[in-house]
């Protein structure tokens, strides 16, 4: 048996063994140049002293774990905040946007565009100092409006990415519009959308490290404090290597969540393909011409 070749895409021809192998080096020549800049960012660190016992020691106590372990949650819990009310924000405002009511689709342009147009910080600094709101809402409330307006466009250009026809079709069979959505367009744009969704949560999840700057005591503001430290030797760089895999870890795990979710939806039985037997011959009525 000869092994199969790899299908043509619309994006590129199939490569060929010189190609494979031009590519191979390519790739070998970049990892070199990879491993190269991260054993000259260890060797850096190792002459500015970064790995030695008297900077690593704090994170033995445990005042500093619990420091550590309770930004993590707050900044977890602003983010679920963030999360759940960026998504009903964002699909209220794509309700509007799609709605067929010129005065209600013109108003949620407005809040859109304003909202997608201003600065996060400028809006969490605006609800914490101007209406005097505690750091947790003001977070909240910052990464709500400026997320869910960026969702509603996305809502917005999924749902009209489904072919036309699809909709027309549903009409024809005396579908009203919102059944329209909510049975055909929604389900189908859900799949494209649901990578670019994903992308903008984990712009929610890193932006909550603003919260530090009103004083919100989140994952980074707990770093700054463990940084700033005198008594401990000025951890900055040791703190930096502690919370950045873990930041790096959680929109991986994100990720991994819309992954194991598109497959999900693949498996499910209402998005697979249905088998149709095939026909069968069948023989007329004698001097009838109709099938028995």
């Amino acid at each position: 048996m000869t092994a199969h070749a790899p299908a043509a895409t619309a994006l590129y021809d199939v490569p060929g063994p010189h190609a494979r192998r031009r590519h191979l080096l390519y790739g070998l020549a970049a990892t070199a140049v990879i491993l190269g800049i991260v054993a000259w960012v260890v060797v850096l660190l190792v002459d500015t002293h970064q790995f030695t016992a008297a900077k690593w020691s704090p994170f033995e106590y445990k005042g500093v774990q619990e420091l550590l372990l309770r930004g993590l949650a707050n900044t977890l819990r602003a983010f679920g905040y963030a999360a759940v009310l960026s998504l009903a924000l964002g699909g209220l405002l794509a309700c509007g946007r799609l709605s067929e009511h010129r005065p209600l689709r013109w108003a949620a342009t407005l809040v859109v565009e304003f909202f997608r147009a201003m600065p996060v910080l400028v809006m969490i600094f605006f609800v914490f100092v101007a209406l005097k709101v505690q750091p947790l809402p003001a977070l909240v409330t910052g990464l709500t409006l400026y997320n869910g307006s960026v969702l509603a466009e996305v809502f917005r250009t999924g749902v009209n990415a489904v072919d036309r026809g699809q909709r027309e079709a549903a009409y024809s069979l005396g579908m009203y519009k919102t059944q329209v959505m909510t049975h055909i367009l929604v389900p189908q744009a859900l799949r494209a959308m649901l990578p670019t969704i994903i992308s903008q949560l984990v712009v929610a999840l890193k932006d909550t490290s603003l919260g530090f700057l009103i004083t919100y005591e989140e994952f980074l503001h707990a770093g700054k404090l463990i940084a700033s430290n005198l008594d401990y030797d000025l951890p900055f760089i040791p703190v930096v290597m502690i919370i950045c895999p873990i930041y790096i870890g959680m929109c991986m795990l994100l990720s991994w969540l819309a992954t194991w979710a598109a497959r999900r939806q693949r498996r499910s039985p209402k998005t697979e393909a249905v088998e149709v037997a095939p026909a069968e011959p069948v023989t007329m009525m004698p001097g009838t011409g109709t099938h028995p």
